[in-house]
């Protein structure tokens, strides 16, 4: 049987999926946003602890903890599948993209499995990047 251009076109709408941007779009929205309200929560929580200036940076490093425990448990993959886009809010999609080949590694050992794949992944800019800036951030904190 030959089909013509128009015929398979036809026959391709009728079977495809629907699209579901507009869901996709709101959900992303909505679980980005919530993501945000956390983090504006963990920042006032460390303000009333004291830390004053200090409680974005403390934030940030809260945040980045967050998510990279929640990569560990495979919370944050579920997460990621609901909200789409909405999961990539910078530091708790960094943290996740982190900390994601560790689990799938430690079988392979500390050092040239779990510690090794962070590396691979993520890149040595990134890790020593946010190790760094939380060493700092502490020493900060101490000093202060």
């Amino acid at each position: 049987m030959e089909l013509t251009n128009e015929q398979y076109a036809q026959i391709c709408a009728r079977y495809a999926p629907k699209s579901r941007t507009g869901l996709d779009m709101v959900r992303a929205f909505v679980c980005g946003g919530a993501v945000c309200v956390v983090g504006q929560i963990i920042m006032y929580l460390w303000g009333l602890a004291g830390l004053g200036e200090d409680a974005a940076c403390a934030t940030s490093m809260t945040l980045v903890f967050i998510g990279a425990m929640l990569t560990g448990f495979g919370i944050y993959d579920n997460f990621a599948k609901f909200a789409g886009a909405g999961s990539l809010v910078p530091i708790t999609g960094f943290a996740n993209a982190v900390a994601s080949p560790a689990p799938e590694f430690k079988t392979e050992g500390f050092v040239t499995g779990l510690a090794a794949k962070l590396f691979v992944i993520a890149g040595p800019v990134l890790v020593y990047g946010t190790l760094s800036s939380v060493i700092y951030g502490l020493i900060l904190c101490l000093i202060s």
